[in-house]
């Protein structure tokens, strides 16, 4: 067997772990003579290696396996033994995607950088405390910071994932909603529970929210808190008022990082008012510590009329 290809991956829960490996490691034992990998658990870690299609198949097994843990199903043979099934027929990732994995849906389907801003994106999350993207809609930009959270929260890197976004309408409108002031604010931060729900199941995501893992707010919830040890999503950004931006970013504390996400030609500010996202790009450009990643058009990957939309739209506003 080559060793031409090794991933790791990090599952700091026993019992998950002990939930992919199987009783006396039965599991590891019945995929590594499927694919003829070597799988090693050691502590928090199960290292895959091998030939690297074999260690990409695996690692998108492992994936569906974790899903499983989360929906509280037990591990029984036919189950694996489909999974097994399903990671066979699975499409190859190439080496370069293998090592770009952020997370994996309730659906079993991996998630990875479709574009090489994407790619970038990822990359910058991975390596700054504080990320500022900006982008028109669809390329992925708040996909992939929830994905990076919920990632972040499960390998325990964080205690906390908090989602925010600045409700702009919620001021004359909101007293002619129905309901208390949660529900009265909930359709304004349906796009980042449309995400979660994608990346967590149902249940566990309802557990984390309870034991305060979770947090998803208006972003005037974030004045006067210091937080640590969080995964940060301020979304929407260009919604924010210059000193509400400001607010958001002085929240940092120890152990924490945020992601700020937006599309500066959809501001729907009161006239007069300019955006913090705009404000903030101008002042913190060359700032140590954090990094600026700009999507367009190209890194789209809603459907494909999306993509075309957005060009009319710039080509439009480019007209004199």
């Amino acid at each position: 067997m080559s060793s031409g290809s090794q991933i790791t991956i990090l599952i700091p829960d026993p019992d998950e772990m002990m939930f992919v490996t199987g009783q006396n490691e039965a599991n590891i034992d019945r995929i590594e003579r499927e694919f003829s990998v070597k799988v090693v658990s050691r502590g928090a870690e199960l290292r895959i290696s091998g030939e690297p299609a074999a260690v990409a198949r695996v690692g998108e097994l492992v994936g569906a396996m974790r899903t499983l843990s989360d929906r509280d199903e037990s591990m029984r043979r036919p189950v694996l033994e489909r999974l097994i099934g399903e990671a066979k027929e699975a499409p190859v990732a190439a080496p370069e995607q293998l090592r770009d994995h952020i997370a994996t849906t309730v659906r079993g389907k991996r998630v990875l950088p479709q574009s090489e801003n994407q790619r970038r994106y990822v990359e910058a999350i991975r390596r700054h405390d504080l990320v500022f993207a900006t982008g028109p809609a669809g390329t992925g930009k708040t996909y992939i910071a929830v994905a990076m959270g919920v990632s972040a929260l499960r390998d325990r890197k964080v205690t906390r994932l908090i989602l925010t976004r600045p409700a702009v309408e919620a001021g004359e409108r909101l007293g002619f909603l129905p309901g208390d002031l949660q529900e009265k604010i909930d359709p304004y931060l349906r796009p980042l529970y449309d995400a979660l729900y994608d990346l967590m199941p149902p249940e566990r995501f309802a557990r984390a929210q309870e034991r305060g893992e979770i947090e998803v707010a208006p972003l005037a919830y974030m004045r006067g808190r210091t937080i640590s040890e969080a995964f940060i999503i301020l979304d929407e950004a260009q919604n924010a008022t210059a000193p509400q931006m400001k607010m958001f970013l002085t929240r940092l504390g120890f152990g924490s990082q945020a992601v700020v996400t937006g599309d500066v030609t959809q501001i729907d500010l009161a006239e007069g008012q300019r955006s913090g996202l705009v404000v903030a790009r101008e002042i913190l450009r060359g700032v140590e510590g954090l990094a600026f990643c700009d999507f367009d058009d190209k890194d789209v990957v809603r459907h494909e009329l999306v993509a075309r939309i957005v060009r009319a739209y710039e080509r439009h506003e480019k007209q004199p």
